[in-house]
């Protein structure tokens, strides 16, 4: 049953706007997630929203036709104003759809795969979401949030990603929990450090955790010492750093290279 709401006055729809708040996602459990891309990516993996609210113009397209009558048995759905829709996204022009999500954190145990990346301190939400939708893209088996991270929940963090977050299993540990799940897995820590070398063309390890520092700090020397290997990205310009989100990017599709792109849809 859809249910009208046109106040923005109305406690749903301020429980949705205080989603914007680190507050507010802690109160609820929820996340928000806008855009027609994220809404039908989540369902397509059997993910629905606690709350899905929508502008009449989103009923003009096919796909969010159905895909909100398909919510209406699954979630609590809201037509609006594209008014108060846009009070809730604090945008000026705002997608059609909102969604309040559950938030997803798996345990550590849970992750699995030939390559899992790994984030110390990461700082920057957009960093966050890009580095997410690229461990999707090379089919890495989750990321761990190691020590006090940004919310990976959080509006830019979710945006970023590209509805990827619904997609890649999310941890969070220490750092001493992260080296007992690598001696568990027999996974080969791999450390990006200025202090590393160029990675050579040797097959790459079977199971591999590729860790990243923090954006201004990179990893602490105790980090360092732990790792199995240490590698750093080659430079020719004058550049000396590349933004964390990129250089996660190029480690984790090298890494893929030397398996030969294994699993990549042709």
């Amino acid at each position: 049953m859809v249910h009208v709401i046109t106040s923005a006055a109305n406690p749903l729809i301020k429980r949705m706007k205080s989603l914007h708040l680190k507050k507010g996602r802690a109160e609820t459990g929820l996340f928000l997630a806008e855009g027609a891309r994220l809404a039908l990516e989540a369902a397509d993996l059997g993910v629905w929203p606690d709350v899905l609210v929508y502008a009449p113009a989103a009923l003009e397209r096919g796909p969010l036709r159905d895909l909100i009558a398909r919510a209406e048995t699954r979630a609590r759905v809201i037509e609006t104003s594209e008014s108060v829709l846009a009070q809730i996204a604090k945008r000026d022009n705002p997608q059609t759809v909102l969604g309040a999500y559950r938030q997803m954190m798996s345990p550590l145990a849970g992750l699995d795969g030939a390559t899992i990346v790994a984030l110390d301190g990461v700082r920057d939400p957009g960093n966050l979401g890009t580095i997410l939708r690229t461990a999707d893209s090379v089919g890495a088996g989750g990321v761990v949030l190691v020590g006090e991270s940004c919310d990976p929940f959080s509006v830019e963090a979710v945006r970023a990603s590209m509805g990827s977050l619904f997609a890649v299993k999310l941890a969070r540990a220490s750092f001493a929990e992260l080296l007992a799940y690598k001696h568990e897995r027999g996974a080969t820590l791999i450390g990006a450090s200025l202090k590393g070398r160029a990675l050579d063309e040797a097959a790459a390890p079977s199971r591999a955790i590729v860790l990243m520092g923090n954006e201004q700090s990179g990893l602490s020397a105790e980090m360092e010492v732990a790792c199995d290997l240490l590698v750093k990205l080659p430079m020719k310009g004058r550049a000396d750093s590349l933004n964390l989100a990129i250089a996660t990017g190029v480690l984790l599709y090298d890494l893929w290279r030397r398996r030969g792109y294994d699993g990549a849809r042709a």
